[in-house]
């Protein structure tokens, strides 16, 4: 691997060349696609971080996947129920896959192998350098490999993006998950609180208009002026105490007077 470290860093970390591993990508991906049948082609990963990452590639261009652990005879033993007769095999890391690589050398399979600066290239026909550990760095990878694949079959166009994102092909935790459905549903329900309260309140807002329209009306029906012939011009002057002498002494004006005498019997 040493043709495809870029440099050494202080602390002894090799940093590889990001173009070499592009253009094995590239060659990689030339190399899948003159397999006919894509199920000839298998993707294997022992490492947790790349199960995910198997899968989805193995979903998008129709190959086949082993996630987890490895079954010993599964490309010598007939016998075997996971026995398979594949092409081409694609594995995560050499060192950790090291079974299926030393069965395909048995098989005459060529193999195509993710490899970091200090992994093994034996019985690897092509060593793509990349970083094989990280979580992100595989999904990546696997990402850009199914990518490729897709477009030199003509199923995707080169000059439009992917529509599937990246971070299908990332590692997810269990406890990630969990803590990502509690927030979730924290989120709703505080969302869910703030759409009552909001509710609530315009629903006080609502009574507050309808008392103050009530008190309104209430205060027009009490400024309405009575009409009670000529009292109303008294009522205004001095009130009813004032009105009702007013009254009789218009009643004692208007009677007729009668005199009564004695001769008239």
């Amino acid at each position: 691997m040493e043709e495809y470290v870029w440099r050494r860093r202080a602390d002894g970390i090799n940093i590889l060349d990001s173009g070499k591993t592009w253009e094995k990508l590239q060659l990689a991906a030339r190399i899948i696609v003159t397999i006919e049948n894509p199920q000839d082609v298998i993707a294997i990963s022992a490492r947790p971080y790349a199960q995910r990452a198997v899968l989805k590639f193995a979903a998008y261009t129709g190959a086949q996947s082993v996630a987890g652990r490895y079954t010993p005879g599964t490309f010598t033993n007939q016998i075997t129920k996971q026995f398979k007769e594949p092409r081409l095999l694609i594995v995560t890391d050499p060192r950790t896959d090291h079974q299926p690589i030393k069965e395909a050398s048995y098989m005459g399979i060529p193999v195509i192998a993710f490899c970091d600066s200090d992994s093994p290239l034996r019985f690897v026909d092509v060593a793509i350098p990349a970083n094989n550990k990280g979580r992100y760095s595989i999904g990546l990878l696997y990402y850009l490999l199914a990518r490729e694949v897709l477009r030199l079959r003509g199923a995707i166009d080169r000059a439009q993006p992917w529509d599937v994102v990246v971070d299908l092909f990332f590692y997810r935790d269990a406890d990630e998950l969990k803590q990502l459905e509690e927030q979730e549903k924290a989120k709703a329900q505080l969302e869910g609180g703030a759409a009552v309260g909001a509710a609530g309140a315009g629903a006080f807002e609502g009574g507050e208009a309808t008392y103050e329209a009530g008190a309104d009306a209430q205060q027009t029906y009490e400024t309405v002026p009575a009409d009670f012939g000529g009292v109303q011009a008294a009522v205004g002057a001095g009130g009813w105490e004032a009105a009702v002498p007013a009254a009789d002494q218009q009643w004692a004006t208007t009677a007729p007077e009668v005199q009564w005498s004695a001769g008239g019997f």
